[in-house]
């Protein structure tokens, strides 16, 4: 967050030397090493992926205002933006990866309607597991002789662990590398709400800028998502609602400016309407629930604020 009134940490992905390609594969263990300060317990956004799988032990993550347990065969994907916490993984053991954005084109869907955690039974955790291991050695192979590297595969064998990972879904909202008409022009308008949601509220807006009309955004952001676009749009500023009112000490003014409302009282009724509660009660009822600690804003360092 911005404007000095910020309690969620930015971190940016910086590899670990030799690491180039855009992927890595580490621990838990290596994270709570690399974090003995403990900051990962506190609110951060990261702008890279982050793939979890938790081989043994138990824990707890909370992302986006959603606490989930975390046990063996537990699955967290964080994706870029989310505001999150590794609440308590002091006894959890297990593979993390992380990757930039656009490593891995083609997953839009699986990217929108999966959710951020979810269990996989042992058969499958096992092979998952399996996969993740795979890419680790691959990826230190890539690191400690580079003419060995190989982009390519890096993003297949990623690819191999995302479709064992992913929990079951319907056949339409599994990643494809197959890049239909619907799946491009979804993947253009999720890349401009991400762009303008601030600025613009209105699906004519967006389907103006990309040369479709309005019925072909609803289709394609309906196929990907379960959902239309206007409600895609509004979810998308909801959530950064929810994040400036629970990460900032911003007034409701301030948050109504900073998400494109001129009125203040447009965006409570907007709110309301969503939520079914004013943003002041809403925020309120949050710091009740004791998790918006806060802490300095600042860019992290290299994979220890995974």
């Amino acid at each position: 967050m911005e404007n000095g009134h910020a309690t969620v940490r930015q971190v940016r992905y910086l590899p670990a030397i030799g690491s180039p390609h855009g992927v890595e594969v580490i621990d838990l263990a290596a994270l709570r090493a690399m974090d003995p300060h403990r900051r990962r317990a506190h609110p951060q956004r990261p702008d890279f992926h982050v793939l979890a799988l938790i081989r043994s032990g138990t824990g707890s993550h909370e992302a986006d205002f959603h606490h989930y347990p975390l046990t063996e065969g537990s699955a967290v994907w964080i994706r870029p933006g989310t505001v999150h916490r590794w609440s308590d993984i002091d006894a959890c053991d297990g593979p993390l990866v992380l990757f930039r954005p656009g490593f891995l084109p083609g997953f839009t869907a699986a990217e929108t309607t999966a959710p951020a955690c979810w269990h996989l039974d042992r058969p499958r955790l096992d092979l998952a597991l399996l996969a993740a291991d795979h890419l680790r050695r691959e990826h230190d192979t890539a690191a400690r002789t580079p003419q060995l590297a190989n982009a390519a595969l890096l993003t297949h064998l990623l690819a191999a662990l995302m479709l064992r990972a992913l929990p079951h879904t319907p056949e339409a909202t599994r990643p494809t590398h197959s890049g239909g008409p619907d799946t491009t022009v979804f993947r253009a308008y999720r890349s401009a709400v991400e762009e303008h949601f601030a600025d613009w509220h209105h699906v004519a807006d967006y389907a103006h800028a990309l040369g479709y009309d309005v019925r072909t955004l609803t289709r394609a952001t309906r196929a990907a998502t379960g959902t239309g676009a206007k409600s895609f749009l509004d979810q998308r500023i909801l959530l950064e609602a929810k994040r400036l009112l629970a990460h900032t000490d911003l007034p409701i003014a301030g948050c109504a400016r900073r998400l494109g409302f001129r009125d203040p009282g447009n965006f409570t009724t907007f709110f309301r309407r969503q939520t079914a509660t004013p943003p002041a009660a809403w925020r309120s009822a949050y710091a009740g629930t004791g998790v918006g600690t806060s802490v300095s804003t600042g860019v992290g360092v290299g994979v220890s604020q995974a």
